[in-house]
């Protein structure tokens, strides 16, 4: 019980909140830490620092590790570049609900305010991005101060807390104690409704004749058994279920119940499902612009059920009737009691399901295929052939790839799917993945990318190659950044303006500079093979896997379009768009 110093503080009280890993990069405003790291791991110690190669990739590898274990990222880096190198993963993980803790050095308490070197503003620069932030200036608060961030950022909707720590405080010496529980004096977030809401929404439920369940990234969020209270809420009424981009594996794929994802890139059944529902209840999901459209043509005749966690979420972006302020997994195992305690037989749906069926059969994801050229719909199939049985961890990076991987890559089960949804940050895939590898040492990680925005971490390379992490890349590459070209050709009378991906990198040479396998597949008839080599290999591998370069991703919602204005195919797509052009998206 004898004084220690702020940062051996810190690392005991990492280690009796069970952190394992630790992503970083140290600077002069951290090394008091990493000492006392270094030397409470030759004690015996069990915390493991991967070192990155940019503070953003620290970010996002604790964004994987969190997503895919139910454990909260920890990143630990220095003050000034340090922390703003930080800021854009530390907002993917605010708009994401990631549970993250970043620990960021700060220039000694006597100098903050006069411009020292590497001196910034953290606490002032995250205020705005972070669930809390902290700038701790006793060592004696040190201790506390760091078990209740891990309690913020982890209870709750989930999301990332900054804690600032001057270097005369690292240095410094105090008391600490393993503190009890953690309950917070004003932070007390409700997770259970009240039972007459429950009813309320069975008994809505009970008498929809168009029910529709809306399902998003909280009912992950909730934990595994949350996925298998809505497999049997569905079942036991009988409800079709769509999810957004962030809550894809929440509910199988493969079930005849699920209608896909829904919103800009969703299927045409999972739009006109929402357009047409009597009733939606919304799980922990958001309504947020990409799945709504245009906010006035949104479900104009359905009375909608809200639940969720985060209070500020409801009836900010749409009007509920009914607001279920809960955690999802909790509100779910009400409602599945409530309505097998009422003996409620399962409702006649079967208009419902013949109608959806009309929707299912314009077969919304379908596309063109003509001789040897790759599409990277079907580079995506292909990959999920080969690789479903694996039970796969996949992760991307952000644009056309993005939205195909979401697609046409089914995922039976939560913590598979880890993307960047709400602030599409370009260069999130790669550390991300690597943050899942270390997490399940076991699983089998993919990264699907694109060529533009695999480089914008591709230093991570060495990362995985330091810490032997058998991680695979699969890059659609097709020569462009392919959302933007998108939209230019969309939009903007394909007038290309800095689209073009120009002077790319080779990158199988560049992988195996990097000490990975590298795999060129350019035709059709080489693409399983292809997948089949980077399988085979035990090591991390990159793969360039050449598609159409002017394939376009449909279904799409225009911009400030309706949710049922789709464009399902290229042939509806107004424009000056040539011949050629046509029939290669």
């Amino acid at each position: 019980m004898g004084e220690k110093s702020g940062a051996d503080i810190l690392v005991e009280a990492l280690c009796d909140l069970g952190v394992e890993v630790v992503f970083g990069y140290p600077g002069g405003a951290v090394l008091p830490i990493y000492d006392a790291m270094f030397r409470a791991n030759a004690n015996g110690a069990r915390i493991k620092h991967i070192l990155v190669r940019h503070e953003q990739a620290a970010t996002h590898a604790a964004e994987g590790y969190a997503r895919s274990t139910g454990k909260p990222g920890v990143v630990l880096v220095t003050s000034g570049p340090g922390a703003t190198n930080a800021v854009t993963g530390i907002t993917d993980a605010l708009l994401d609900s990631i549970p993250m803790v970043v620990i960021t050095g700060q220039v000694p308490t006597t100098l903050i305010g006069t411009d020292a070197f590497q001196e910034a503003d953290t606490v002032g620069i995250t205020r705005h991005c972070t669930k809390h932030n902290y700038l701790v200036k006793d060592p004696a608060k040190l201790g506390p101060t760091i078990h209740e961030a891990f309690h913020i950022a982890t209870s709750g909707r989930p999301g990332p807390v900054v804690v600032d720590i001057p270097k005369d405080v690292q240095v410094a010496t105090a008391r600490y104690a393993k503190p009890g529980p953690t309950q917070h004096k004003t932070y007390r977030p409700q997770v259970k409704a009240p039972q007459s809401q429950i009813e309320q929404v069975v008994d809505m439920l009970a008498a929809a004749e168009r029910p529709i369940l809306y399902t998003g990234g909280g009912i992950i969020n909730s934990g595994p058994a949350a996925s298998q209270l809505l497999a049997e809420l569905a079942r036991i009424t009988g409800a079709p279920v769509t999810s957004t981009l962030m809550g894809l594996g929440c509910f199988p794929a493969s079930s005849d119940q699920f209608l896909g994802m829904l919103g800009m890139h969703g299927t045409y059944e999972a739009n006109m499902a929402m357009n047409q529902a009597d009733l939606i209840v919304a799980i922990g999901s958001r309504f947020d612009d990409r799945v709504t459209g245009r906010l006035d043509a949104f479900s104009p005749n359905s009375r909608k059920v809200h639940i969720d966690i985060d209070r500020s979420s409801v009836n900010k972006n749409v009007r509920v009737d009914l607001a279920i302020i809960a955690d999802a997994g909790h509100a779910m195992e009400d409602m599945v009691r409530i309505w097998k305690a009422r003996q409620h037989p399962k409702p006649d749906t079967r208009e419902w399901w013949s109608r959806i069926a009309g929707w299912r059969d314009r077969q919304s994801l379908s596309f063109p295929e003509t001789g040897e050229a790759i599409m990277p719909q079907r580079a995506v199939r292909a990959l999920w052939e080969a690789t479903h049985a694996r039970d796969p961890i996949i992760t991307t990076e952000v644009g056309q790839h993005q939205m195909w991987a979401a697609q046409h890559f089914g995922f039976e089960k939560p913590n598979k799917w880890l993307t960047s949804g709400g602030l599409g940050t370009m260069g999130y895939g790669l550390p991300a993945a690597i943050g899942a590898q270390l997490g399940n040492p076991k699983a089998l990680v993919i990264d699907i990318a694109g060529e533009a925005s695999i480089q914008m971490n591709i230093q991570e390379l060495a990362t995985a190659t330091q810490y032997r992490l058998p991680v695979k890349i699969f890059i659609l590459n097709n020569e462009y950044m392919g959302m933007v070209r998108q939209w230019q050709e969309l939009t903007y009378e394909s007038r290309y303006a800095e689209s073009y991906s120009d002077s790319l990198p080779d990158f199988v040479k560049l992988g195996e500079a990097y000490g990975w396998k590298g795999i060129r597949i350019e035709t059709l008839g080489e693409l399983d093979d292809g997948i089949a080599a980077m399988l085979d290999h035990d090591g991390p591998v990159i793969v360039d896997c050449r598609v159409a370069k002017l394939a376009n991703c449909f279904p799409m919602i225009p911009s400030g379009a309706a949710h049922t204005d789709m464009i399902l195919q290229a042939n509806e797509v107004s424009g000056t768009m040539d011949d050629e052009a046509k029939a290669l998206v």
